[in-house]
């Protein structure tokens, strides 16, 4: 096996899961992750055992914080259950595709908006005890918050990405720079 070209298929995937992290509906964490097992069910896991166990822990924690950021972004806009649940529902439909079909982006633009706008409107159904006028306020407050949390998190996302990649790098440049290309 040539693991040199490997090596570089694996790091290629690696910087499309990197893009990933930041890019709706292309996957980030799990190429990383998948990469980086290819790699390790190929070379046997030689000598990269520990750093490979450090960047999957890196990896899931991304993934964790990316929505845990996203809850805080709602918390800290005072939002309501209606707005959180409304979030996840606006995210389902816009991911499936079901917002209103645009001539660009469809579910690029679903996955983006659709949390954003599923926030509004499940604030906005909550404080129906309040005039028309008034509701608009706290609802565009609560999908500003989904707005920021999400940036928040993916911005966290993409360097603990980056930092796992270049963990993976450190880790195995000196294994593969002593092969034959």
């Amino acid at each position: 096996m040539n693991y040199w070209i490997l090596y570089w298929v694996v790091i290629a995937v690696m910087v499309v899961g990197v893009i990933g992290t930041v890019v709706p509906l292309l996957p980030g964490t799990s190429l990383i992750l998948g990469a980086i097992l290819v790699w390790g069910i190929a070379t046997q896991f030689t000598g990269i055992v520990w750093p490979m166990v450090a960047i999957f822990v890196i990896l899931i924690l991304s993934t964790i914080i990316e929505y845990l950021a996203t809850y805080w972004g709602v918390q800290q806009s005072g939002a309501s259950k209606w707005a959180q649940f409304g979030a996840i529902i606006g995210l389902v439909l816009g991911v499936l595709g079901l917002l209103p079909a645009l001539p660009v982006g469809g579910p690029i633009l679903g996955l983006l908006l659709g949390p954003i706008l599923g926030a509004f409107i499940g604030e906005f159904l909550y404080q129906r005890d309040l005039k028309f006028s008034e509701r608009i306020k706290p609802s565009f407050k609560a999908s500003i918050g989904v707005f920021i949390g999400s940036i928040l998190g993916n911005v966290i996302e993409l360097v603990l990405s980056i930092i796992a990649v270049i963990i993976f790098v450190v880790t195995t440049w000196p294994l593969v720079s002593t092969l034959q290309p």
